[in-house]
């Protein structure tokens, strides 16, 4: 579900559709819509998964300002995905590890 028709805004313009990859499935987009907007519309709630407990995480302050939504973009970690716009293509991935960068490991 997408917001087509909004109260300030007004109607929002149509964009092409594009197919990114989201864990291995394909899924359509708008390009330029920030691809949190595409996964939430596609069914996708969890983001990625804390280092120390493992608990899920999706998308919280919507603008940039958290790290909740990240995930993996085309082989770069910790994308914030709520002001990252799609483009053709792209390869997302749930985040289930980063790299510590002191000890060169994955956590």
């Amino acid at each position: 579900m997408r917001i087509e028709e909004h109260p300030i805004l007004g109607t929002l313009e149509k964009k092409a559709v594009v197919k990114i990859e989201v864990d291995g499935k394909l899924i359509e987009a708008f390009e330029g819509e920030p691809i949190a907007a595409a996964l939430m519309a596609a069914g996708k709630s969890v983001f990625r998964y804390t280092r120390k407990k493992g608990e899920p995480r999706g998308i919280f302050c919507a603008i940039g300002q958290c790290t909740d939504c990240m995930m993996t973009v085309d082989g770069v970690p910790n994308v914030r995905t709520c002001i990252t716009p799609v483009k053709a293509g792209m390869k997302i991935k749930t985040q289930k590890n980063i790299r510590n960068l002191k000890t060169d490991k994955m956590e």
